[in-house]
């Protein structure tokens, strides 16, 4: 494995920003390059995916994987930054909420649903980060996010703390869901801690702090197994000199049919019947669309969004690049020295 090009499964610690954690890594590995996969809150712990070198070509493949997280909220407090950083903007009693209320109100978040991105935020709109925005104390209108909740399971129940357990796609916005959910409870609730359990294969058991990163082999991956969720394609020799010179590659047929026999097509869910006349119990719940893990428009026949990347090897079977499958050929998306 080269050392220089490690994929590190880190357990971030507390009170320290992303991408401070990954300054650090860099340091400790002497590396040119270093990014992370996935930005975790400084108030939040567990694993942060770092990439050193040629490997923070694929931090994207890495970062769309699915997530899982234990976070705990109180409820009978918002807040404005939908965690205990900020300022309390209401508070209810919260005594009356039973157990009971909790699973009715979690079964409603399960499945697709559509999320607004908090004010304190690193999106961006019109350039401008949504964090700077609201520190001046401007609230602007955000695009809906449609994201996807697997799984949400309450872990303790101790009043006026909630823990939970969930497994979610990209993109999920934990603040937002505890708020979310406070909100529907009608007593208003908080973030108050929050770890990463998961991303992907990658799990919190194998992680490792920053200073036993040397002593921990469990945690440092290379490129080739960091992405082994890819399907792999080896190449032939004419095959391999034109994909490295950029050029797009014909698939053969067995190829072809051994990538979608490993990942067969996502068909497009169908719409649901419509909700006009109901009251939804929260506004995530409106506006079904296809599920992130569907082909994107071209209905049956597409590989996942994740699956219809492959991992490319030399006649040598050594990892060179990423290809994108589109009908019977192969683009290059990156290429690795």
């Amino acid at each position: 494995m080269n050392t220089e090009n490690f994929v590190i499964n880190l357990n971030k610690p507390k009170d320290i920003s992303s991408q401070k954690a990954v300054i650090r890594v860099k340091h400790l590995f002497a590396v040119r390059k270093a990014g992370h996969a996935g930005t975790l809150d400084p108030i939040a712990t567990g694993v942060l995916i770092v990439c050193l070198n040629e490997a923070t070509k694929i931090t994207r493949f890495i970062s769309d994987l699915d997530k899982e997280y234990i976070v705990r909220l109180k409820l009978g407090e918002r807040t404005d930054t939908y965690d205990l950083t900020g300022k309390i903007i209401g508070k209810a009693d919260f005594s009356l909420i039973k157990e009971a209320d909790i699973h009715n109100v979690l079964n409603n978040f399960i499945g697709r649903i559509k999320q607004m991105p908090p004010m304190y935020s690193a999106i961006k709109i019109g350039g401008q980060p949504l964090y700077k925005l609201a520190r001046l104390g401007i609230n602007i209108k955000r695009p809906m996010r449609t994201i996807n909740i697997y799984k949400i399971a309450p872990i303790c129940f101790n009043l006026p703390y909630l823990d939970l357990k969930i497994s979610c796609s990209k993109g999920t916005y934990i603040r937002t869901l505890c708020d979310d959910i406070g909100n529907v409870l009608g007593v208003g609730a908080h973030m108050v801690s929050l770890e990463r359990t998961r991303i992907g294969m990658f799990r919190i058991e194998d992680s490792a702090s920053i200073d036993k990163l040397n002593c921990n082999k469990d945690a440092c991956h290379s490129i080739d197994s960091a992405i082994s969720h890819l399907h792999e394609i080896k190449l032939d020799e004419d095959s391999y000199q034109k994909a490295r010179n950029g050029m797009s590659i014909i698939l053969s047929f067995e190829a072809l049919a051994k990538v979608s026999n490993e990942h067969p097509p996502q068909p497009l869910p169908q719409p649901l019947p419509s909700r006009e006349g109901n009251t939804p119990l929260h506004p995530s719940q409106e506006g079904i669309v296809p599920s992130p893990l569907a082909g994107e428009g071209k209905g049956e026949g597409q590989f996942s969004a994740i699956n219809q990347y492959v991992r490319l090897k030399s006649p040598e079977n050594i990892l060179f690049g990423i290809g994108k499958v589109e009908n019977d050929r192969i683009t290059i998306e990156r290429l690795l020295n």
